[in-house]
């Protein structure tokens, strides 16, 4: 029993001296670091509120589409002059798809359907540009039921109308550099040299009206005047078409 009270008494004196120098209680809680705008302790500390998460995609990190630019491709396209529509020509077959049979209506050289095929024809020498002048041309349809030849459509496209594209080429270099800016002046048909060809006459099953040695003529930017030959046109339906653009061949 008087062994106990000295150690209790040291214990108590050492608790005492600790209080006396103003040192804190040691504590069993891990101590945490306080930043200057941390509060100190026993200050009230709101808990945060979790910000939510939104989980990205591809289109969401991803820049601003821009703004879909004016389709000026398909303006352009409106704007481009078409080929010959279907309005400006005659139908060439019935309502059931059969071709249309010839008449012997004699053409016109003062008809509006003939000065357009001239025209095209007509820029389709000033630009080297054939293709766009094939309305111009004998229509196929009508050649295949004229002439008597074997496989008339191989005729048709090897001879005939590739003659008439070479021929359109030939025509553009003779303008010279200033062909893009020619002037068409008129088409001289001859209309006293008009004829009809029967059956026959020139390998042909059918009859048709033909003209020869007609002229288009152009004129330059320098005043200067130029004239190619029309070597043949040719009726189907009532309508003159050009066959033979310069020679027979």
């Amino acid at each position: 029993m008087h062994e106990r009270r000295p150690r209790n008494c040291l214990c108590a004196l050492a608790l005492l001296a600790t209080h006396c120098r103003g040192e804190p209680a040691p504590s069993v809680a891990p101590a945490t670091s306080l930043s200057a705008h941390e509060p100190s302790a026993g200050a009230m500390i709101p808990t945060p509120t979790p910000t939510p998460t939104v989980p990205l995609t591809a289109s969401a990190v991803a820049a601003p589409a821009p703004a879909p630019a004016p389709a000026a491709a398909s303006a352009a396209a409106t704007a481009t002059p078409p080929r010959a529509t279907e309005a400006e020509e005659p139908s060439l077959f019935a309502a059931d798809g059969t071709a249309l049979p010839q008449t012997d209506a004699r053409p016109s050289a003062t008809d509006e359907r003939f000065k357009r095929r001239m025209k095209r024809l007509a820029d389709a020498i000033r630009l080297g540009d054939a293709e766009s002048a094939h309305a111009s041309f004998f229509p196929l349809v009508a050649y295949a039921q004229v002439k008597d030849v074997v496989k008339p459509e191989r005729d048709y496209r090897y001879r005939l109308l590739s003659n008439f594209e070479r021929d359109v080429r030939e025509y553009r270099k003779a303008l010279g550099r200033d062909a893009g800016h020619a002037e068409l002046l008129a088409v001289d048909v001859p209309e006293a040299r008009v004829e009809w060809m029967k059956p026959g006459k020139e390998g042909n099953r059918l009859g048709y009206f033909r003209v020869l040695r007609s002229r288009l003529r152009f004129r330059l930017p320098d005043g200067k005047e130029r004239s190619f030959e029309l070597t043949s046109l040719i009726s189907w339906r009532g309508e003159w078409y050009v066959v033979h653009l310069h020679g027979f061949e």
